[in-house]
C-alpha cells in the first residue's frame, strides 16, 4: 500500500455559545481537514483545529505545512510516511492532522475497547454570575465534571470557586498559564475548603521553576498542559517534579503515534494523565477517544468535550455522548 494523493479542505462548526478563556475567544471551531488516498482504494482522514494562542499555527499556516511536505509523502507506505513526517520541521497540528489518516491506515492489531467513559465540560470565562448560570444548566444537562476556565483576576476566580463549591460537581480548574506563583498561592489559601480535582497550568509554560514551586506547595493536583507538548517536555515536567499530571493533546505533540509514545511512557512510570483537546473537529475527537478508551489505566481525567459545545451534533462522530458519558456506537 502506498500513497497515492494527499489533499486538504477547511471546515467550520458553529458552537451553542462563545468559548472564552484567558488566551482567546472562539465563536466557531475552524479546522483543516486532510486525506490521504492510497493506490489500493484505502482513505483516511485527519484534522487540525486553528489554534494560535496554543501552537502558535492559523488555518493558514497548517494549510501551508501540509502543502510543504505532501509531495514528500506520496509514493510512501503509510509507515514510511509517519517517519519522514516527524523528521520535519513544522507545527505540530499539521502533523497532527497527517499522523492521524497515516495512524489509520496502518494495520491495527487491537480491537477497538468498548468501555464508558467520562468527559468534563467547559465553562467558560465570564462574569461570575453567568459562569454560575452555565454551571448550574451544565449540572442540570448531566454533567458532572465542570473545567473551569479562569484569567487573571485572581479575586474573581477565588468568588467564582467558592460559589461553584455548593454546586453538586467535581472542578477542574484551569487558568491557562494567566496567574503568577503569588496568585496562585493566594488562591490555594482562599479555596482551602473546597474539594478541587486539579489545577491545570496556572503559570507560564516556560515558568518550570514556578510550577515545580506550586507542585510543592499545593494540596491539590498541579496538571502540566501548555508545558507539556513532546515526550521529551513529560519526561522534564515528571523527573524535576514540575507537576503531578501531564496534559496530552494530539494537537500539541504532533498526533496519535506520539501521543503513544507519551502515554507508554506514562504507563511505565504510573503517571497519570489527562487526555484534552483543543476545539476540534469530530474525526480528531474520535481519534483521541479510541486512545482514551486503549489507555483507560493512565488516563486519569478527559477533556473532550467539542461535540457537547456543537451547535448541531455531528453525524461523523463514533461515539455517542449522553451527559457526560461517552459510549461507542
Amino acid at each position: 500500500m502506498k500513497i497515492l494523493d494527499i489533499s486538504t479542505e477547511v471546515k467550520e462548526i458553529a458552537l451553542k455559545t462563545p468559548f472564552i478563556t484567558a488566551l482567546r475567544r472562539v465563536d466557531a471551531v475552524e479546522f483543516v481537514r486532510v486525506k490521504v488516498v492510497c493506490d489500493d482504494g484505502s482513505v483516511a482522514y485527519g484534522e487540525a483545529p486553528a489554534t494560535r494562542a496554543v501552537t502558535g499555527e492559523d488555518i493558514y499556516s497548517i494549510l501551508s505545512d501540509i502543502a510543504f511536505i505532501q509531495e514528500e509523502l506520496i509514493g510512501l507506505t503509510p509507515k514510511d510516511a509517519i517517519v519522514s513526517l516527524h523528521l520535519a520541521e513544522m507545527g505540530s497540528s499539521a502533523k497532527a492532522a497527517l499522523d492521524m489518516a497515516l495512524f489509520y491506515l496502518l494495520p491495527q492489531t487491537k480491537e477497538k475497547q468498548n468501555l464508558t467513559l467520562q468527559t468534563d465540560i467547559t465553562i467558560s470565562l465570564k462574569d461570575s454570575d453567568e459562569m454560575i448560570s452555565d454551571a448550574t444548566q451544565a449540572i442540570a444537562s448531566g454533567m458532572n465534571i465542570l473545567k473551569v476556565k479562569f484569567g487573571g483576576d485572581i479575586k474573581h476566580a477565588i468568588e467564582v470557586t467558592n460559589r461553584l463549591s455548593e454546586l453538586d460537581a467535581k472542578l477542574i480548574i484551569d487558568a491557562n498559564q494567566a496567574w503568577t506563583q503569588d496568585d496562585t498561592m493566594e488562591y490555594l489559601e482562599a479555596t482551602l475548603n473546597v474539594k478541587l480535582e486539579l489545577i491545570e497550568q496556572p503559570v507560564k509554560a516556560d515558568e518550570l521553576h514556578e510550577l515545580r514551586c506550586i507542585t510543592n506547595y499545593s494540596h491539590v493536583p498541579i496538571l502540566a498542559d501548555e508545558s507539556v507538548f513532546t515526550l521529551e517536555d513529560a519526561k522534564a515536567i515528571i523527573e524535576y517534579a514540575c507537576a503531578d499530571m501531564i496534559n496530552i493533546k494530539l494537537m500539541k505533540c504532533g498526533g496519535v503515534t506520539k501521543a503513544i509514545e507519551i502515554l507508554e511512557f506514562a504507563r511505565k512510570n504510573d503517571i497519570k494523565c489527562m487526555l484534552g483537546s483543543m476545539l476540534e473537529g469530530p474525526i480528531s475527537i474520535n481519534a483521541a477517544l479510541n486512545l482514551a478508551m486503549e489507555y483507560s489505566d493512565v488516563i486519569a481525567y478527559i477533556d473532550l468535550d467539542s461535540p457537547l459545545l456543537y451547535k448541531e451534533p455531528s453525524n461523523e462522530l463514533e461515539f455517542d455522548f449522553n451527559g457526560c458519558e461517552i459510549t461507542r456506537k
